[in-house]
């Protein structure tokens, strides 16, 4: 219970929220407007945004990808030194938004932008950002964090900068009715790994911290039980606690684990798998070889979150492994890829990135994990 906090986002929440952005940024900024496959010239964003934007200078940079990828992001940062921008606009979800982190960060550096991820630069300026939240999963659009993908080496690192908040984030929930079915699963999970990284460790007596966390994850099981009956408050449910699970409240002053992250980010970036999709598969098989350091808080979680009575930790396992297949989420990497060298492959890029012992007690090494993926597999 030893922490410091601060979060400089204005969030903007409801329907028709949108057009707000012609008077959260002013009329002298030189925008670059940053979007991704152009799912929002479908939905209606698109329009809503050059309407808001009508008295403003703005250029558009679209094509940022599921996974942003450094090669495009850096084609974003040419083009906004070509044109003077002095402000970004990211309108997507949480990759868009980690772009617009990239670029932001980078836009004052003469180096490769790269070295943001390797820790080798730290900004001492960046561009401001707002956002328009369009897919519900990361919390990207309030707190510090981006993770950016290297296409060529296929490694998905991520960095932290105190710029990267953005001025103001706009979140209609109306937004994610355009979507499919994929993509509103991969923010249910994304939302509720994240909060397990935050609580999923040991006791700390923290009661503010886990009794949120508690909250959260009931939110999204029921979000999960009622996938099939959507109604409008389903959306802005999602919505905000996606955002709730990482805007850097639940882990304050407590451990925190992201081993299933790591090795969700290596097996994201070498086969193109959703992040959501890496964290449903690796998080029950590390949480099964941990059962036994990760007792009491599973069966803290088995009893709260879960109404479960029970005193075997990997009971409450099962329960999050039916939560994600409820979902039809396919919970084996060999879906995805026919790669005989997985584990050669993650395990080498893990320890390259500098994971050999992570997870809250840092118990997680190379072995760990080969038992970890044996199981994914």
């Amino acid at each position: 219970m030893k922490f410091s906090y601060i979060n400089p986002t204005q969030i903007e929440f409801g329907q028709g929220k949108i057009n707000k952005i012609s008077q959260l940024i002013a009329k002298d900024r030189r925008i670059l407007f940053l979007y991704g496959g152009g799912s929002i010239k479908n939905n209606g964003v698109y329009a809503q945004v050059i309407k808001a934007l009508e008295n403003h200078t703005f250029f558009e940079f679209g094509g940022v990808e599921p996974n942003p990828t450094k090669e495009t992001l850096d084609k974003a940062i040419a083009y906004g030194r070509e044109n003077k921008v002095d402000y970004i606009l990211a309108v997507g979800g949480g990759s868009v938004i980690d772009g617009s982190k990239y670029v932001s960060n980078a836009f004052f550096y003469e180096g490769d932008g790269w070295d943001l991820l390797e820790g080798k630069f730290t900004p001492t300026k960046a561009l401001d950002i707002g956002a328009i939240l369009t897919l519900a999963a990361t919390g990207s659009e309030s707190n510090s964090g981006s993770v950016i993908t290297k296409g060529e080496t296929k490694e998905k690192r991520f960095f932290h900068s105190p710029f990267s908040y953005p001025k103001f984030a706009i979140l209609d929930p109306d937004v994610l009715k355009s979507l499919d079915d994929r993509q509103l699963v991969n923010g249910v999970v994304d939302a509720f790994v994240h909060t397990c990284e935050q609580y999923l460790t040991q006791p700390h007596g923290a009661l503010a911290q886990d009794y949120y966390c508690e909250g959260l994850l009931r939110g999204l099981v029921v979000l999960a039980s009622t996938f099939e009956s959507r109604d409008n408050l389903w959306y802005a449910n999602l919505m905000w606690l996606a955002n709730q699970a990482l805007n850097g409240l639940i882990g304050l002053g407590v451990p925190q684990d992201w081993a299933t992250h790591f090795i969700g980010h290596e097996l994201s970036g070498l086969y193109g798998i959703d992040h959501a999709r890496t964290l449903a598969i690796i998080q029950p098989n590390l949480l099964t070889i941990l059962a036994d350091e990760k007792k009491d808080k599973l069966l803290q979680m088995g009893e709260n979150v879960f109404r479960l009575n029970t005193n075997n930790p990997l009971d409450v396992v099962e329960k999050i492994r039916a939560l994600y297949s409820s979902l039809n989420i396919d919970l084996k990497i060999s879906s995805y890829t026919d790669d005989t060298k997985i584990i050669e492959k993650v395990t080498s890029l893990l320890e390259k990135h500098g994971f050999t012992e992570f997870g809250d007690r840092g118990t997680v090494n190379k072995a760990v994990v080969v038992k970890i993926l044996e199981k994914s597999i």
